[in-house]
């Protein structure tokens, strides 16, 4: 996928590890300066000395409200201009909901809810004034059947699907593109609070795909003709059974 994207610049939050890096090294591939935006400034600074100019840092804690208010103005006096945003970074909780706690609730959802809607807020205006733009949400195939062993993961996702879909709707009209893409089970570090019994059965069953398949999904809906919006894919391990 050689200079697909030659000349855009992308932001990917959550960028350090998982499909967040996974969609930063596919974007760089295929030309894209990218801002990496994740909190974990070592790791950061490590792929920047990994990737060169094209992977550029930019530390920012999400969770804190001044912090993630800095998104737009950090990319653009780094990078100078934004086409792509992937609002990628997420938790995750599961099991009944009696055995987590409201600490725990909250910081689900600001992060999985409210920092995504923030991000896409803090970056419309700059993509409308440019008439050009996509974003694209990391949801789940949890955001697209209720989930009993993870109601709170699956009713943020729920949200994240129904704001995309708005979104969508309300800017496609200034050329901005909004889509997600909903994975299946990833081997990533938020499996660390699947249900061992439920995460156990799943790598028996070969029932996890990688981070990089779900970039591919990714690059695939930034790869579209302008004219072209996908607005959802669901990307599932072919025995993941749901």
């Amino acid at each position: 996928m050689a200079n697909e994207l030659e000349g855009k610049v992308a932001a990917i939050t959550g960028a350090a590890s998982g499909i967040g890096l996974a969609s930063a090294e596919a974007m760089m591939a295929a030309g894209a300066r990218v801002v990496l935006v994740d909190r974990d400034e070592r790791a950061l600074a490590a792929l920047a000395e990994k990737h060169g100019a094209a992977a550029i840092p930019l530390k920012i804690d999400l969770l804190d409200p001044a912090s993630c208010a800095t998104l737009l103005d950090g990319v653009l006096e780094k990078a100078g201009q934004l086409d792509i945003l992937h609002a990628n970074a997420g938790t995750y909780i599961g099991g009944d909901l009696t055995e987590t706690t409201p600490e725990t609730i909250d910081r689900m959802l600001n992060l999985n809810v409210n920092v995504v809607m923030k991000n896409v807020h803090s970056v419309i205006p700059h993509m409308i004034e440019r008439g050009t733009g996509d974003i694209i949400v990391t949801s789940s195939v949890a955001g697209h059947s209720a989930i009993p062993w993870e109601p709170v993961y699956s009713a943020s996702k729920w949200a994240m699907n129904s704001f995309v879909q708005a979104m969508r709707r309300q800017l496609n009209k200034h050329g901005v593109r909004v889509g997600s893409v909903s994975p299946g089970p990833v081997i990533s570090a938020l499996l660390a609070d699947w249900p061992e019994e439920n995460l156990r059965k799943a790598k028996e069953s070969g029932s996890l795909i990688e981070p990089k398949e779900v970039a591919d999904a990714v690059m695939f809906m930034l790869t579209r003709p302008r004219n072209v919006t996908i607005r959802d894919v669901v990307v599932l391990p072919t025995n993941f059974d749901i």
